[in-house]
């Protein structure tokens, strides 16, 4: 436990959770309204599944978003450059998150088509998600769909770790980070369903939409903290298993730019 909480320090946990999670929502939250605008379905649907809502959240969510298309030039281009701006910066953070966990030197922009190949394999993974998740759920049920979760996301954060780090970092250092982001992962996956419906209907009542804006804003935080806690304890668990060390010739990462 100390050597996990030392970790946790040495990645200032906190800052890094709530920047990345701020990043998430200037970032995720425009372009999904950007991509209700345009699309036939709805794709704020999909949002309130992943946060796992009920019913009545979902209706509060979704009136977030136009259920009209638009398709006037200059909002939409805008609304691209600023959400693609803060993507790569989500990606940017997320590299030096996982440089800071396994002890590299910050390549930062010099990764920048890196960064656009990452995002191209996460929407397609999202639009796979969306196309084939809902048939995998009817058919395999419950239990076996979060066993099949379980295992694509800790292939998913395996290779982000692998692709984000250019291969610096060897496989075999990369599991335990892996599975155990991946166990974090599905318990917020049951902590969401369980406690965020509630929570958007009560900041709905209360503050409006902007409630639900907050809310959001608690659970793309919580997604940080998954990332970076789950990060952190494998890679302990990995030093403390002694299968290989991790590099300490390396240079410390600079201080975060923000």
């Amino acid at each position: 436990m100390q050597d996990i909480v030392a970790q946790l320090k040495a990645l200032e946990f906190i800052n890094w959770t709530t920047i990345f999670g701020a990043e998430l929502l200037w970032s995720a939250l425009p372009f999904i309204i950007l991509l209700s605008s345009l699309a036939n379905e709805r794709i704020d649907d999909d949002l309130s599944r992943h946060i796992g809502l009920n019913g009545q959240g979902a209706r509060i969510v979704r009136s977030l978003f136009r259920n009209t298309p638009a398709h006037a030039v200059e909002p939409i281009l805008t609304g691209l450059i600023f959400s693609f701006a803060g993507i790569i910066a989500v990606v940017d953070s997320l590299q030096v998150i996982y440089e800071r966990v396994f002890d590299q030197e910050h390549r930062g922009w010099r990764d920048l088509p890196r960064f656009f190949l990452w995002v191209g394999v996460l929407l397609g993974f999202l639009i796979a998600e969306v196309v084939i998740g809902k048939p995998v759920r009817t058919a395999a049920g419950p239990v076996v769909h979060a066993l099949l979760s379980f295992v694509v996301v800790a292939i998913f954060f395996g290779w982000t770790m692998r692709f984000l780090l250019a291969g610096r970092v060897p496989w075999h250092l990369l599991i335990r980070p892996a599975l155990v982001t991946a166990v974090l992962w599905l318990g917020l996956s049951l902590f969401s369903s369980v406690y965020f419906s509630s929570v958007v209907i009560s900041d709905s009542r209360q503050y409006g939409t902007i409630g639900v804006v907050f809310t959001l804003l608690t659970w793309f935080i919580l997604i940080g903290g998954v990332i970076v806690l789950g990060t952190a304890c494998g890679a302990v668990w990995q030093k403390r298993r002694g299968r290989g060390g991790l590099r300490t010739d390396s240079h410390k990462s600079p201080e975060p730019r923000r």
